[in-house]
């Protein structure tokens, strides 16, 4: 059976690694001078990983892409793990503003989609990044820049640059969540592969870990809704 895959070269990069992205998709790190013909002995020599990754019932669970919400009074929508009340207000800022609900603007009817992201993206910048200094000092390890991304298929990502990236949507997760996500990717800056001395890592910043990791399975999907 053939492999489908996508590469992404990197002149920083020194080593092939392969990553299965939450929709099944295999994406192959690779370093500019990477011939086709390398990389697709390196994708068969991993053929058996490969397969038991990407059918993994644990890992991968089949459901509907989340349709997302209506923008309404009286829908609620997540964030840092719990649910609040959403109530529509005639008022002239922009802005949305919680408290204990969230009080948003009439006029941010028009957006639908994507009317709450703008916010979302701002309380992940101000309750997300700091917690990556504070996680990198207790693993004592150092790192580029840390960036709220728009990730499609990952939450977050450690880069060749040692940047760590996080995906904008886990300001919905609980705190817990949140620091295994972190404790992930700088766990990268010193086991680059999902090896068991990588796992150690993360178990020993993290002693939840197991209990975040389910919560992604179960959960992961209505992060991404739309609303």
């Amino acid at each position: 059976m053939d492999i489908s895959y996508s590469v992404k070269k990197s002149s920083k990069r020194k080593k092939f690694t392969i990553t299965i992205e939450r929709d099944r998709g295999i994406v192959v790190h690779a370093p500019n001078h990477a011939t086709d013909k390398e990389i697709a002995r390196i994708v068969e020599a991993k053929r058996h990983w490969i397969y038991e990754k990407t059918r993994h019932s644990q890992k991968y669970t089949e459901h509907p892409h989340p349709p997302g919400k209506e923008l309404v009074s009286g829908e609620s929508a997540l964030y840092l793990g719990r649910s609040y009340r959403i109530e529509i207000v005639s008022i002239e800022s922009e802005h949305i503003q919680f408290d204990q609900r969230f009080l948003i603007p009439a006029t941010r009817l028009s957006r639908k989609k994507g009317a709450m992201r703008d916010w979302y993206i701002s309380r992940a910048k101000e309750r997300i990044l700091p917690r990556v200094s504070k996680k990198a000092g207790d693993l004592g390890v150092s790192f580029g820049k840390a960036r709220i991304v728009d990730h499609k298929y990952r939450w977050g990502s450690c880069t060749v640059n040692n940047n760590i990236h996080l995906n904008w949507r886990l300001i919905k997760a609980p705190v817990f969540v949140i620091d295994y996500v972190i404790a992930h990717e700088l766990a990268h800056l010193l086991e680059p592969n999902h090896t068991p001395r990588f796992w150690n890592i993360v178990s020993t910043q993290v002693p939840n870990m197991d209990r975040a990791r389910s919560w992604l399975r179960e959960h992961g999907q209505i992060l991404e809704e739309e609303i």
